[in-house]
């Protein structure tokens, strides 16, 4: 039983799709139902167990009820998915950035983490589940075009480092993926930030833009799976190459 947070679109619902295409039950947490609804209906027409549940994450009574409504439709909870962010907005120097959008970041990302976290526990705990973030190369080596966000993803592979290690104990895995795919939210990139695609494009040795569904959704279903049993605190780069740092 899987639980994906912002799995009605881009790389959420990339990933959902992917578990469930290999037989997880998946449970859409979604801040706009009238999108989530309609993605998890395509799912269940093509055979797969989806649902969509209301859950603005910058609420932690949101993620808790998520969390709540997604053990009691199957009486477990395998893998927590946070995926959700606000919308990361073009190039702006530090000092430029505004209150609203440092609290959207902060609200949407560290503390809806570590809400998630807390609120998930006791289920991964007794299901010996794991818990993935989406977190960024930007959170590796900074970023002079989107402080705030670069700051925000490094806060989440840092919780992930500090989650795996407590919640070792309980046989729980905390991971994070890094990735770099066309999204809507990538487009809306784009537009905002002319030079970007042609700036991934020039660092990344694959030649190419990632796929949520077909490049980003398989590491998802193998870091909630048994074949990644013996891998936690980890964050996989899911960008063709594009960041060689770790």
């Amino acid at each position: 039983m899987v639980l994906v947070t912002g799995g009605a679109s881009g790389l959420g619902l990339g990933m959902a799709t992917a578990m469930a295409a290999h037989g997880a039950a998946v449970v859409l947490a979604c801040r706009r139902p009238e999108i989530g609804e309609p993605a998890a209906a395509v799912l269940r027409e093509a055979g797969h167990d989806v649902r969509c549940v209301r859950c603005d994450v910058t609420s932690a009574d949101d993620i808790g009820a998520s969390v709540e409504a997604t053990v009691a439709a199957h009486g477990r909870l395998d893998c927590m998915v946070h995926n959700a962010i606000a919308p990361t907005g073009g190039p702006t120097r530090i000092q430029d950035v505004s209150q609203d959008h440092w609290d959207a970041m902060v609200a949407t990302t560290i503390r809806a983490t570590f809400d998630g976290a807390r609120a998930a526990h006791p289920h991964l705990r007794d299901s010996g589940g794991s818990m993935i973030l989406m977190t960024s190369a930007a959170g590796m080596e900074g970023s002079t075009q989107l402080p705030v966000y670069a700051m925000v993803k490094a806060a989440q592979r840092t919780l992930a480092k500090g989650l795996a290690a407590e919640w070792g104990a309980d046989s729980i895995r905390v991971n994070c993926i890094a990735p770099v795919a066309d999204t809507a939210a990538m487009q809306r990139a784009y537009m905002e930030n002319p030079d970007l695609r042609e700036r991934l494009l020039e660092r990344t040795p694959l030649g190419r833009i990632g796929n949520p569904l077909d490049d980003v959704g398989p590491v998802a279903v193998f870091l909630a799976s048994d074949m990644a049993r013996f891998i936690t605190g980890q964050t996989l780069c899911v960008d063709g190459g594009g960041f060689l740092g770790l």
